[in-house]
C-alpha cells in the first residue's frame, strides 16, 4: 500500500498550480529541444497525466482530496461563464455563413459520430471493448463533451452521467490522442492550403479581409486590466455561479418530486442545472456591456480555472487504464473519421476555404486551447477566429454533448 505524502489540500493545490505554471512556461520556451517535445506531446496531455503519475506514486491522493469536488462545483461553472461571456454573435455572423456552416457541421459530425461509431464497433467487433454497454456510453459522453466544447464540458458530462474515474481515464486518453492526431493533419493542411482550396474550388479572398478586420479589432479592444476590472470579472464568475447553485438546489428537487420520469435525462440532477444555468448566464451577459471585460482578460481567468480543474481530474486518474480497453481507440478513430468525412463533404459542396474547415473542426475538437493554434498556422492575426468559434463551442458543448450522450444510450 502506497502512503500519501501530501495530505493537506492546500499543499496539493499549491503543487498543482506550480506544476501547471511549469508546463505552460516550458511550452513557451525558445529551446529547440523543448519546442520539439511540445510538438508531439501537447501541454494539455501533461496537465492530465503528470498529476496522475503523482497520484500513482503516492505523492498526492485523488481519493483523499476534496479538490476535484470543489473545482467542479465552483471553478467549472465560473470557467463556463467567463468563456461564454466573450461571445459576440454579430462578429460571428460577420465571419460569413460558410464559417458557421463548417463549425456546425463539425458539431453535427461529432453528435452523430458518437452513436454511429458505437453501433459499428459493438456490432462488427463485439469483443473489442471489455466494458459494459452502460459504462461505455457514459464514458463516451465525456469525449463528446470535450470534442464539441472543451475540458469544462467534458467534466460536466462526467458528473451528469456519473462516469467512474477508471473509465474516465481511458476516455481522456482516447480524447487527447485521437484529437491531437487530427490536429497534426490540420496543421499540415495549413501548409498546403492553396492546394486544398483548389481541390475544394474555394475562394479564400474573404480570409484576407477578415484578417485585416481582426487586426484592427484587437488594437481597439485590448487593454491592461485594472483592479476594478478584475473584481468585476470575479463578481461575474462567482456571482452567477452562486445564483446557479441557488436555482439548481430548488429546480432539481422540484423535478424529482413532480416529474420523476425525467430522471433518465439527468433533469433531476443539481449538477445538470448548475452547468446549464451557468452557461446560460454567460450567454445572457454576452449581449450586455459586460462583454467588454473580455478585453480585460475574462476568458484568460476562465482558462486558469479550467486548467486547475483539469489538474484535479488528472490526480484522480489511472494513466494506464487505456491498456485494459484498446478497442476504445478504434471507436474513437471511427468517430473522428465520421466528423472529418462530413466536414470535407460539406466543404466541397459549398466550396468553403480549408481555413474554415480546419478552424471549424478544431473549435469543436480542440476548443479554445488549440483552435487559435490551428488558426494562427494560417496567419497569426487569425488566431482570434479560433477563439471566437471555440467560445461558441463552449456554449453549445453542454447541450450538444448531453444530447449525444442520450443518443449513445439508445444506440447501445
Amino acid at each position: 500500500m502506497i502512503l500519501t505524502i501530501l495530505k493537506n489540500d492546500a499543499s496539493v493545490l499549491g503543487l498543482l498550480v506550480v506544476l501547471l505554471t511549469i508546463i505552460f512556461s516550458l511550452e513557451k520556451s525558445s529551446n529547440k529541444h523543448v519546442k520539439n517535445f511540445f510538438k508531439y506531446v501537447p501541454a494539455l496531455l501533461l496537465c492530465y497525466f503528470i498529476p496522475s503519475i503523482f497520484n500513482s506514486l503516492g505523492i498526492i491522493s485523488g481519493k483523499e482530496s476534496n479538490l476535484y469536488f470543489i473545482s467542479s462545483r465552483y471553478l467549472l461553472p465560473s470557467s463556463l461563464i467567463l468563456l461564454t461571456l466573450s461571445i459576440d454573435l454579430e462578429k460571428i455572423k460577420n465571419l460569413g455563413p460558410k464559417a458557421i456552416i463548417m463549425f456546425l457541421t463539425g458539431t453535427f459530425g461529432i453528435l452523430i459520430g458518437g452513436p454511429l461509431s458505437l453501433m459499428i464497433v459493438t456490432k462488427v467487433f463485439p469483443s473489442a471493448i471489455p466494458l459494459s454497454s452502460e459504462d461505455l456510453w457514459r464514458g463516451l459522453s465525456t469525449v463528446a463533451g470535450s470534442w464539441i466544447g472543451g475540458g469544462a464540458n467534458q467534466a460536466a458530462m462526467k458528473e451528469m452521467f456519473e462516469v467512474n474515474d477508471e473509465i474516465f481515464s481511458s476516455m481522456i486518453t482516447v480524447d487527447v490522442i485521437v484529437a491531437n492526431i487530427w490536429m497534426g493533419f490540420l496543421l499540415y493542411g495549413a501548409g498546403i492550403t492553396k492546394r486544398l482550396d483548389n481541390w475544394l474550388k474555394a475562394d479564400s479572398s474573404s480570409i484576407e479581409e477578415l484578417k485585416n478586420q481582426l487586426i484592427q479589432f484587437k488594437k481597439k479592444n485590448q487593454r491592461i486590466p485594472s483592479f476594478l476590472d478584475l473584481m468585476v470579472i470575479c463578481s461575474i464568475a462567482f456571482g452567477i455561479t452562486g445564483l446557479s447553485h441557488l436555482l439548481a438546489d430548488n429546480i432539481a428537487p422540484f423535478i424529482q418530486q413532480n416529474y420523476p420520469g425525467l430522471s433518465k435525462f439527468s433533469l433531476n440532477s443539481k449538477f445538470f442545472w448548475l452547468i446549464i444555468l451557468s452557461t446560460t448566464g454567460g450567454l445572457v451577459l454576452s449581449f450586455t456591456k459586460f462583454r467588454k471585460y473580455e478585453g480585460a482578460g475574462a476568458s484568460t481567468i476562465g482558462s486558469i480555472f479550467l486548467y486547475i480543474l483539469v489538474a484535479t481530474i488528472g490526480m484522480k486518474m489511472n494513466a494506464l487504464a487505456i491498456l485494459d480497453s484498446p478497442g476504445v481507440f478504434l471507436l474513437g478513430i471511427i468517430w473522428m473519421l465520421v466528423h472529418v468525412t462530413l466536414l470535407l463533404a460539406v466543404a466541397k459542396f459549398i466550396k468553403a476555404p480549408f481555413f474554415f474547415v480546419a478552424v471549424g473542426s478544431q473549435a469543436n475538437v480542440g476548443g479554445a486551447a488549440s483552435a487559435p493554434v490551428v488558426a494562427s498556422a494560417f496567419h497569426p492575426s487569425l488566431a482570434p477566429v479560433g477563439v471566437l468559434l471555440a467560445v461558441l463551442g463552449y456554449a453549445l458543448g453542454t447541450y450538444a454533448a448531453w444530447l449525444c450522450g442520450i443518443l449513445m444510450q439508445f444506440a447501445s
